[in-house]
């Protein structure tokens, strides 16, 4: 049995050293790219601290995303006020929204 065959399947195909030369070059890429980057980077520093819009977090304190993302959440208003009263956590209705959209999805993908 030899392993480094073409798998022929009815989607494509399956080349384990093909796909192998793919993960080691996208590695290396990973790597130059990497190395490109600022070295200016120090441990232990303030480079080290939250991004806070340029204002210092205050020790101990605790910001929330509502005053984090005041903007962000003001520009999509619209749509969170209609879909925050969808997200109850509990998590049996995301499996049943879950198990919805992929029946939709089924039933569109049989359709054509």
């Amino acid at each position: 049995m030899n392993l480094a065959l073409t798998l022929q399947t009815g989607y494509g195909a399956w080349d384990p050293i093909a796909w192998l030369l793919v993960f080691v070059v996208t590695l290396i890429a990973a790597y130059v790219i990497r190395g490109m980057g600022d070295n200016k980077y120090r441990k232990d520093t303030d480079q080290t601290r939250p991004f806070l819009s340029g204002n210092k977090v205050p020790e101990g304190h605790h910001i929330r995303a509502s005053n984090l993302y005041w903007g962000y959440l003001e520009a999509l208003k619209g749509y969170y006020q209609r879909m925050v009263p969808l997200h109850t956590g509990i998590p049996t209705d995301y499996a049943l929204w879950m198990f919805g959209v992929m029946s939709l999805m089924l039933l569109i993908g049989l359709a054509t």
